[in-house]
């Protein structure tokens, strides 16, 4: 591992309290690079990063042209997947999956991105008329099958767990990992996920499980197991019932002094730090602070 390199998400900036009124993608480019970030990691969400505003390989030629114009890197792409909630099984909702992970992973490979995000999209707690094995065996299959394909390209596949969405557990999110067993799915911690979902135990399906070491047992269980890392505090809470709340740094309950160190020594080993501004009401605001913050922390941790 060299120096932490930063980008930011840019859906903090395009959903949310921002739906209405979006920082288009140009502007955000031109302030992140004012700022000194490294990179940006590229939310496929309309208005910002979505292949069908960039159809062609030309018009992703043009979207990279904007990055290196201001020196920016691309730490992660995130597909827009959130409309499909397949562990249903519903054929037609599965089949919009399959196809819109596809569409984002030619974006990928046309734009030289190497990591793609993917969720299990289906909300907490656990469906109650729903067969547990077999929706995780589903889940399972279509993680392989994502990974299966990106492998292919080149490109690893990150599955985000959170707690607004099924299998949240501790125990849940490493033995996913085990299962799916391909050598390029990895799971994205979001430490503001980890702090609710190992911690708080929060809209887990009964009975809930929490760890007496709070994330950094969670990152020790994880150990060789994390692809990508999110950074953001947690105060505990939820966004509207939903997921976790991305409370900035510093305003929450947990010690990035200790968490950092522990995640880089449970084998991470990319140079990315995304910070993760979701849903924050004035993330734009804050986003100079964020990164000051980073680097500040980087500096005394000897990663900068």
């Amino acid at each position: 591992m060299g120096k932490a390199k930063i980008s930011i998400g840019s859906w903090a900036y395009a959903i949310g309290p921002y739906a209405n009124h979006p920082v288009p993608l140009d502007e955000v480019v031109m302030r992140l690079s004012e700022l000194g970030f490294d990179g940006i990691e590229l939310g496929g969400f309309k208005p910002h990063a979505h292949p069908d505003l960039y159809p062609t390989k030309e018009d992703r030629k043009k979207l990279l042209g904007l990055l290196e114009t201001y020196r920016l890197g691309v730490s992660a792409y995130v597909a827009d997947l959130w409309s499909f909630p397949f562990a249903s099984g519903d054929p037609k909702i599965v089949q919009a999956y399959e196809e819109m992970f596809d569409r984002s992973l030619e974006f990928c490979v046309d734009c030289g991105f190497d990591k793609i995000r993917v969720d299990t999209v289906t909300g907490t707690p656990f469906p109650k008329d729903w067969d547990y094995k077999e929706t995780w065996d589903r889940v399972v299959a279509m993680f392989q099958k994502c990974a299966d394909k990106a492998r292919d390209v080149g490109v690893m596949v990150v599955w985000e767990f959170e707690p607004g969405f099924i299998f949240n557990k501790p125990s849940e999110i490493r033995r996913m990992h085990d299962d799916v067993n391909r050598e390029n799915f990895k799971i994205l911690l979001d430490t503001s996920h980890a702090q609710m979902c190992a911690v708080v135990g929060a809209k887990q399906t009964e009975p809930r499980e929490t760890l007496p070491g709070g994330i950094l047992e969670l990152v020790e269980m994880l150990r060789g197991r994390i692809g990508h890392v999110h950074l953001i505090d947690s105060d505990n809470t939820l966004h509207d019932d939903e997921t976790s709340t991305h409370a900035p740094f510093g305003t929450g309950y947990i010690d990035f002094e200790k968490v950092i160190p522990a995640i880089v020594a449970s084998g991470y080993t990319s140079d990315w730090w995304c910070i993760d501004l979701c849903f924050w009401p004035n993330a734009w605001d804050i986003t100079a602070d964020s990164i000051r913050f980073l680097r500040d922390l980087f500096a005394r941790l000897g990663m900068a």
